[in-house]
């Protein structure tokens, strides 16, 4: 897709959304991962849009993923969360990836929370943990700005010197210990799955510098520090990858999981809006 049409269709989606919210302007988006659809703050005045009726919003492939974008206010702060993603290994183009981050600041969001499902590459990390990104590493084998540059999006070459806001990130942590939850910064290492690591990989990784790994967030990020969006990345620990414990990998349980992490995830994010970063 050519960086024309990518805008065109951009403006055309921000729009319609527009048309349909009274224009309402969100300071505030949560990409909801794997197993969190229920970590949504409260919101008032919420009204939902499946992605199925918004124009260039493909339908999600991915259990877990609702695919619904959801408007609202928390303590005044308008929110928009994004109840399911879309990823690289569902076979869509890189640069799409962009699409929906880039919807978002042309509706207004300044400040970008994502969250997903990781697998631990150490013991000490485990499953049930919250990992607050602190950096990255892109072996997903491409990059989301690849081929559909324009000015409309940010500068070409992006500075990545801190892709996830320090200030966010110790206000997270800050919160996590009030709310006695188990939480620590990390490395994401983000692969194109969608088969799991090999043990070998995951000694690979480790090495790297990796603490967890998984198949998604960094696309949207890099995507975001174009636009300039403070980032905070929330991660919990579904389970162990290869090698690290003996215990068979299983998306149910996974889920499973997933809907007990869901209420903290939401108390954390409750706290942070309620902050004075944001």
């Amino acid at each position: 897709m050519s960086s024309d049409v990518t805008v065109s269709k951009v403006r055309e989606t921000v729009d319609w959304l527009k048309a349909r919210t009274k224009r309402f302007k969100p300071a505030v988006a949560i990409i909801a991962g794997s197993g969190l659809a229920n970590s949504l703050p409260d919101l008032e005045n919420r009204l939902d849009i499946p992605y199925s009726r918004i124009p260039n919003f493909p339908k999600t492939s991915v259990k877990g993923h609702k695919g619904e974008l959801v408007f609202g206010s928390f303590k005044g702060k308008g929110v928009v969360v994004m109840r399911g993603r879309f990823h690289y290994y569902e076979g869509h183009q890189m640069g799409f990836i962009a699409f929906p981050v880039r919807v978002l600041a042309s509706l207004g969001v300044k400040t970008l929370m994502v969250t997903a499902a990781v697998g631990s590459l150490k013991p000490a990390i485990k499953p049930g943990d919250l990992l607050l990104v602190s950096d990255h590493i892109n072996l997903m084998g491409s990059n989301p700005l690849m081929g559909n540059y324009a000015p409309f999006f940010g500068d070409m070459f992006p500075e990545m010197n801190e892709p996830y806001d320090r200030a966010l990130r110790k206000e997270a942590l800050a919160a996590a210990r009030r709310l006695k939850i188990r939480a620590a910064p990390g490395v994401y290492l983000a692969v194109s799955g969608p088969s799991y690591e090999t043990p070998a990989e995951v000694k690979a990784y480790r090495l790297f510098g990796g603490d967890v790994a998984g198949m998604s967030v960094v696309p949207e990020v890099i995507a975001a520090r174009q636009l300039k969006m403070k980032v905070l990345g929330v991660c919990w620990v579904s389970n162990f990858t290869s090698g690290v414990a003996h215990a068979q990998f299983d998306h149910a349980k996974v889920l499973e999981l997933g809907e007990k992490v869901s209420v903290k995830v939401k108390a954390l994010f409750e706290a942070v809006l309620e902050s004075g970063n944001i």
